[in-house]
């Protein structure tokens, strides 16, 4: 999916109905601000979002997903290339996130390895000190590439209003996180929440 041309579109077939981007949120029960992150390019409306979106905006689901008025004729051709996007922006997260677990795993693996090196083999002093830096070294690139890899495998939900939204960076790191789910905010509704990592859209 192009986010920026579909944001794109969405903000020129909202202004073509001469409404600002307050009036389309609350037609929508959503905040501006969200109006404003797809106009940008930074995210996708959710898919409980994208009828109501469509009727507001007087557009097809297909239109919205193609980022253009589509012709009669070519209505099958965008409807079946728009589902082979979304499946593969649905196994391009799969990927990353078997992607990020294999960083993981490997990193753990190189980490302790280098500390037993460190601890049971007889070395100087100033070695034993660049092998201990070095494996801190290791262990915060390797945490860095993993979480980026899961950060951008998919979406976070808010238990709140069901908003699927991809955290920025200082977000991501800062909150405290279980296996399945992070505690963040949500750019929907502002509330505050263990959000769930979903895979697939």
């Amino acid at each position: 999916m192009d986010q920026i041309r579909i944001g794109k579109f969405i903000a020129e077939s909202r202004k073509s109905r001469n409404l600002t981007q307050r009036q389309l949120a609350d037609a929508l029960s959503i905040s501006d601000k969200t109006i404003s992150k797809w106009e940008c390019g930074k995210g996708l409306p959710e898919v409980s979002l994208m009828l109501p979106l469509c009727v507001a905006l007087d557009i097809t689901v297909n239109d919205l997903l193609s980022g253009e008025k589509v012709s009669s004729t070519d209505y099958q051709k965008k409807a079946e290339g728009n589902m082979i996007d979304l499946m593969k922006e649905n196994e391009e997260n799969r990927k990353r996130m078997a992607l990020s677990i294999i960083t993981g795993v490997i990193t753990v693996i190189a980490v302790c390895a280098l500390i037993v090196i460190a601890s049971l083999i007889d070395l100087p002093t100033i070695a034993r000190i660049i092998l201990i830096a070095f494996s801190v070294a290791v262990a915060a690139v390797g945490i860095a590439a993993a979480a980026m890899l899961e950060m951008k495998a998919g979406y976070f939900e808010c238990p709140y209003c069901k908003e699927l939204f991809v955290p920025n960076m200082d977000e991501y790191v800062k909150g405290y996180h279980t296996f399945t789910k992070r505690r963040l905010t949500c750019p929907k509704c502002g509330k505050i929440g263990m959000c769930k990592h979903r895979v697939t859209r």
